[in-house]
């Protein structure tokens, strides 16, 4: 879909093709009223400022969204497309990296409660990884905060891809 598309659908039509890159009502309607845009980095600008900060509840229901890292969503939902394309750039990863992170995700669920969530894109598994390790050391309030982060980036970057 291009900008021009989007900024002329019907606010219904034009929601639930945004969904997908964030499942927050707030946002969805946030962006939707804010067109039209002039282009899409205007249009990825103020979806960033329309999520931040993400409330905790908010949070929550996104990560409902994501699978963990490392597994591929199954399916033909927009969700999933998204999933697998994030993830697939990712590339080959060795067995003891994939053994670390299958711990570390484990690790996570429990100290946090839920998914371990990170904008896989440009980013390869040891960063990854890496990350993973740092995050299960902060806590549980700076941790939701770049949760949040984190949901903020995939939504932009998730809108950029669906604008261009």
């Amino acid at each position: 879909m291009t900008l021009e598309e989007f900024n002329r659908l019907e606010a219904e039509g034009a929601g639930a093709m945004i969904r997908p890159c964030l499942d927050v009502d707030r946002w969805v309607r946030a962006v939707v009223e804010a067109r039209p845009y002039r282009d899409v980095e205007a249009c990825t600008v103020a979806a960033r400022q329309a999520a931040h900060p993400l409330r905790p509840e908010e949070i929550e229901a996104a990560l409902a969204q994501h699978p963990r890292i490392g597994e591929r969503r199954e399916g033909s939902s927009a969700e999933a497309r998204h999933s697998r394309r994030e993830q697939a750039g990712l590339g080959d990863v060795d067995a003891a990296v994939e053994e670390r992170l299958a711990v570390g995700n484990d690790a996570y669920e429990e100290r946090f409660g839920r998914v371990f969530l990170i904008r896989a894109a440009g980013r390869d598994h040891r960063e990854i990884l890496a990350e993973l390790e740092r995050r299960l050391r902060q806590d549980p309030e700076d941790e939701l905060a770049e949760v949040g982060e984190q949901l903020e980036q995939i939504a932009a970057l998730r809108l950029e891809g669906l604008l261009r």
